[in-house]
């Protein structure tokens, strides 16, 4: 096994996640819960110290709140020591060069002092929005084999997928001969997981130069590793197992359905656990007249109607007489009387009053707003709205966070259209 003390492991955090509409609206993407009770970002961290590195800096910048409640000082993921451990970075001013981070190689930029200090060999960067089960060990492992100055992740995704990834084109040895970034016509479905392990030298080389190119974009896949690849040593590892980059409102959905499958392609229940904060609940309660298929029901959930193929988080609610069907409700979500909740997705604290139907009609007509994220017949509510009793919501629609009952102009909100609140939230609410 490699020497994983010598590694530093950076995660990239701060993304806005904009293709994943009002579910980022008050939140950043890593922190977006995930699986019933986990945040994306749980997937990574737990990655990094079940496979022995424990030197860990996440570097965030969209609204960080959620996320740094989340990750406190990092006592779930035994973190929280006073040698390496889990170290926060934002983007701050005071000094030449700080600023908003313009991209992410820009982002381990603007921190390099602390990677420069550190006393490793070799740095692992990660995204923090991807879910997936690795041991890095293997990733090292393939490192140290190649004499490799970075060494890429890959794996094969379906082709008309192709085009939201860096495509990588590899040599007979596995060496990296050519990188394209999101290209329209995808050639190849062999794709970056965007995990790369930088020796530590050639990557504050290549970070300095990057930095000093007016115009480059700064990033790792766009502007970093082409520029390495003919000048340094680049190998790719090849990943056979579950991966997903869960950017759109659709993959979000899709890969809770995906868990659903029996077997799962992530397997909860083995050895390779992943870590979360998690709050103290009752167990989760079925009643008399309780029918759950195929679903995963958390914690401190009690059941009174029917769920139906749906994840729920800790403390969610089914009265009497609801249906959840192919759904994903978030945290002390309350699913009233008579309700149906149908392929849609609700965020926390979420309320649907008795009688109300969400994801209601054979209409699937494109969201209004957001045509290309909102189109398969999925429907959002924001956290913390509040749904009418007796409202009929189509499919494709957006509920914004904490709207309420004042801010429905009517009760029949009709595919493809949004409802927003006619307040501004408070900072307190978001």
């Amino acid at each position: 096994m490699a020497n994983m003390s010598k590694i530093l492991a950076i995660i990239l955090a701060g993304g806005q996640g904009e293709r994943m509409s009002i579910l980022t609206l008050v939140r950043a993407k890593p922190a977006v819960t995930f699986a019933a009770k986990y945040r994306m970002i749980d997937f990574t961290l737990s990655n990094c110290v079940n496979s022995g590195i424990y030197r860990v800096a996440v570097i965030t910048q969209y609204r960080p709140r959620s996320l740094n409640d989340h990750l406190g000082i990092g006592r779930p993921w035994d973190l929280d020591r006073q040698e390496g451990g889990l170290r926060l970075f934002q983007p701050y001013t005071g000094r030449p060069g700080s600023d908003r981070y313009l991209g992410t190689a820009d982002a381990v930029y603007q921190n390099l002092y602390y990677v420069q200090e550190q006393k490793v060999d070799q740095v692992l960067v990660l995204a923090g929005d991807h879910v997936y089960k690795q041991d890095y060990n293997a990733l090292v492992e393939t490192h140290a084999h190649h004499n490799a100055d970075v060494t890429v992740a890959v794996t094969q995704v379906p082709i008309f997928e192709a085009s939201r990834f860096g495509i990588m084109t590899v040599d007979n040895d596995g060496r990296v001969v050519g990188f394209t970034e999101k290209p329209p016509q995808p050639k190849s479905n062999l794709v970056s997981m965007g995990i790369y392990l930088f020796n530590k030298e050639p990557l504050i080389h290549c970070l300095m130069e990057d930095a000093a190119d007016p115009n480059s974009p700064h990033d790792f896949g766009r502007s970093v590793l082409p520029r390495m690849i003919g000048h340094h040593r680049v190998f790719a590892h090849p990943f056979s197992g579950y991966w997903r980059d869960v950017g759109t409102v659709q993959a979000y959905w899709e890969t809770h359905m995906d868990l659903l499958k029996d077997p799962p392609p992530v397997d909860f229940y083995d050895n390779w656990v992943i870590h979360t904060r998690s709050e103290e609940r009752a167990p989760a309660r079925l009643c008399g007249n309780a029918s759950v298929e195929e679903s995963l029901v958390s914690h401190g959930c009690i059941i009174e109607g029917r769920v139906e193929r749906s994840v729920l988080s800790p403390g969610v609610r089914v009265a009497p007489g609801a249906v959840v069907r192919e759904s994903i409700v978030m945290v002390d979500g309350y699913i009233g009387p008579n309700a149906v909740v149908d392929h849609a997705i609700l965020d926390k604290r979420v309320v649907v009053a008795e009688g109300c139907k969400v994801g209601w009609g054979e209409d699937f007509t494109p969201n209004q707003e957001e045509p290309a994220l909102l189109e398969s017949g999925i429907t959002l509510v924001g956290k913390g709205a509040q749904l009418p009793p007796g409202a009929r919501i189509g499919r494709n629609c957006k509920v914004f966070p904490y709207t309420t009952e004042a801010d429905f102009t009517s009760l029949d909100v009709p595919s493809g259209q949004s409802v927003h609140r006619k307040s501004a939230p408070t900072p307190f609410m978001v």
